[in-house]
């Protein structure tokens, strides 16, 4: 088999990403795909890691969504109900008003 063989699978926040990097970062140098994980997580991670990590379990206290839905809210930082109505999109999750009231107000909370 070429490559690593997958462990454990689990959707993780931008912020948690590069935090991963940095500390494998300090223990030697990356490998290319590292490098370039680092460097979009660095250019696009919006929050730090305590703060991805305090919001992604807020939102999953909602009990509405679930994680990997609550990761790409984490990611994308929607600003508006029809940010959030694109992310589940293709899910068949469709979330009511109030629902996406809460979504915004929590996001808001971290800006």
């Amino acid at each position: 088999m070429i490559g690593k063989e997958v462990i454990k699978e689990k959707p993780v926040t931008l912020a948690e990403v590069l935090e991963i990097l940095e500390k494998q970062k300090k223990r030697g140098e990356l490998e290319y795909a590292q490098r370039l994980t680092y460097d979009y997580a660095q250019k696009f991670s919006k929050l730090s890691a305590k703060q991805a990590k305090e919001l992604l379990e807020e939102l999953l206290k909602l009990g509405t969504i679930r994680e990997h839905q609550a990761v790409a809210i984490v990611n994308l930082m929607p600003e508006t109900k029809e940010d959030i109505d694109l992310i589940f999109a293709k899910e068949r999750t469709r979330l009511e008003e109030e629902e996406i009231k809460k979504i915004l107000d929590l996001i808001a909370k971290y800006r």
